[in-house]
Formats: C-alpha cells, structure tokens, sequence
C-alpha cells in the first residue's frame, strides 16, 4: 500500500509522479498543498481523478513556497530533502501542463 498520484495531460500522457509509502507524511504535505484532502485514504489514494487549473496549482506553490521557506523554487538546491524534491517536482510538472492546456487532471491512488 502506499500513495501514487500521478498527473495527467489531456492526451492522457503521465506528465507528473509521486509517490509516498503509507506510513510517509510527506503525502499528507502534497494531499494538503493541492487542498484534496479529500481524496487521501490514509494508507493510499482513494482511486480518483480531480481536474486542477493553473489557478490552484499556482496556489499549491505558492503554499510549498512559504512551507518550506523556497522563494525561487529551484530543483537544484541541496537543501530540498527526497521528498521535498519530489513534491516540488510534481507540483512544477503540473504547472507547466495547466500553463499549456488550461488544468492538468490528478490521480490519486
């Protein structure tokens, strides 16, 4: 069990991964800056999709960007632990998509 939530562009193509073990707080962190708080079931996704628009993956880091104290977001720093990194990635990932194609959709599972 754990948490994987990819995602998707609108031709359906992976465009962004996470992925957390159950017992990971780390997911919690990336269930609550996407505020789907709703989708988590504790030891893994709850097996939905979720459309995301530029607007709430804009405000997803911005939220990571005063959680973590990261003013340029930048990948490369030797600071971002794993996870961090990880996360980061994912919500950059998005972004670039929805910036593209208006929202990007989310799986949760």
């Amino acid at each position: 069990m754990g948490h994987d939530i990819s995602g998707f562009n609108k031709a359906g193509e992976e465009i962004a991964y996470a992925r957390f073990s159950m017992g990971n707080y780390n997911a919690q962190i990336l269930y609550s800056l996407l505020d789907a708080n709703h989708y988590n079931a504790g030891v893994s996704g709850i097996g939905d999709v979720s459309t995301f628009s530029i607007q709430q993956i804009e405000k997803a880091l911005n939220a990571y960007n005063q959680l973590f104290d990261n003013k340029d977001s930048r990948l490369e720093s030797d600071d971002l632990s794993w996870d961090k990194k990880q996360i980061l990635n994912f919500i950059l990932n998005c972004l670039a998509t929805a910036k593209k194609e208006e929202n990007v959709r989310v799986c949760f599972c």
